[in-house]
């Protein structure tokens, strides 16, 4: 097992999104790896977030590799669910089967495992958690 695929993985999954004409079209370059630090008094922007990841093995007798369970969220100040579910739902069509280039190893399957959508103090008001699962082998 290695992690050394991680953060090419992190990197690719930034391009794809950064890249998507369906996803900017919402929230414009607000794509980060860290939720922004807003004060409470603050309206929060929509923007997307490249988060929380757990990883175990995927090797066999001939080639390393490992299974990525990783979170994108999707932040909003508005009231309501219908933006971050439009803006989670870019997401998901972005990414759900993406030929993803990576720096180290090749992605053999990029899916999506389940969703959780929440309310939330201000000024981040709505939140939805998008959880993927990537499978990336080392290069043949």
């Amino acid at each position: 097992m290695s992690y050394e695929f991680a953060a090419g993985l992190q990197a690719a999954v930034y391009r794809r999104l950064a890249g998507d004409p369906g996803v900017t079209a919402l929230v414009g370059g607000a794509i980060h790896d860290a939720p922004l630090g807003l004060r409470a008094d603050e309206t929060a922007p929509d923007y997307v977030t490249l988060g929380e990841e757990s990883v175990r093995g995927n090797d066999t007798k001939t080639s390393r590799g490992a299974v990525h369970d990783f979170t994108v969220a999707v932040h909003s100040g508005r009231d309501g669910f219908e933006r971050v579910k439009r803006i989670a739902g870019a997401v998901c069509a972005s990414l759900v089967d993406a030929p993803l280039e990576l720096e180290a190893g090749r992605l053999v399957a990029l899916r999506f495992v389940q969703a959780k959508a929440e309310r939330g103090p201000a000024p981040e008001k709505r939140r939805v958690a998008l959880r993927f699962r990537a499978v990336v082998d080392q290069d043949d």
